[in-house]
């Protein structure tokens, strides 16, 4: 089986303001910093093959600290960019809820038919995620990878996994530094662990 541990990329000053960023290429705050070496110096396994990132600096940067902790270099991969927000990039809860009242409603009572203006919807994340991570699987077979993303794609990845349907995909947290284990075989996958920052509480 092919173990990935799945990371979710650290703090971000717009995640400080409550600003949706989406693809928007936003850097680590500087607690995000402090989280992404907490979680290198206290990496849940001790050996890992293959550390793939989304090309976006708040994952790459996460990814960086991870790779040079196991003496390894960073893939990127664009498939795993987080949710295009479209419009509602560079906006916050409440300026998008006052302008789009409701899609907005939508977006969380029903995410699998919701779509973002001049944005995407969670099925297409969803496709486009599996899409990444099937590639990844087929390079190593019987290995260790780690994968940092964004927190909606990686919603995304672990509702297929536990056959959660999207309409649910908020009652999966994703915290900043968050790691969560996935085992994939030829016909299953198994997941190990969820939404853990152990590595955080260290310090």
């Amino acid at each position: 089986m092919t173990k990935i541990i799945f990371v979710r990329h650290g703090q971000t000053e717009w995640n400080l303001v409550g600003k949706y960023q989406g693809q928007s290429d936003i850097a680590l705050s500087e607690k995000g910093l402090f989280q992404a070496k907490a979680l290198a110096a206290n990496f849940p396994v001790k050996k890992i093959d293959a550390v793939y990132s989304s090309d976006l600096q708040r994952a790459y940067k996460t990814a960086s600290y991870i790779a040079a902790e196991f003496q390894l270099t960073v893939t990127t991969e664009k498939k795993l960019r987080e949710l295009n927000f479209g419009l509602w990039e560079g906006k916050t809860y409440a300026e998008i809820k006052q302008n789009w009242p409701e899609i907005f409603s939508t977006f969380f009572t029903f995410p699998d038919t919701s779509t973002i203006p001049e944005g995407e919807n969670f099925v297409i994340l969803q496709k486009r995620a599996m899409s990444a991570v099937k590639e990844i699987i087929a390079k190593h077979i019987d290995q260790t990878v780690v994968v940092v993303a964004h927190g909606a794609i990686l919603r995304t990845i672990l509702a297929e996994a536990l056959h959660i349907p999207l309409r649910y995909i908020w009652s999966i947290r994703q915290d900043n530094t968050a790691v969560n284990i996935i085992r994939y075989g030829e016909e299953n996958s198994i997941v190990e662990l969820m939404n853990s920052t152990a590595h955080l509480n260290i310090f």
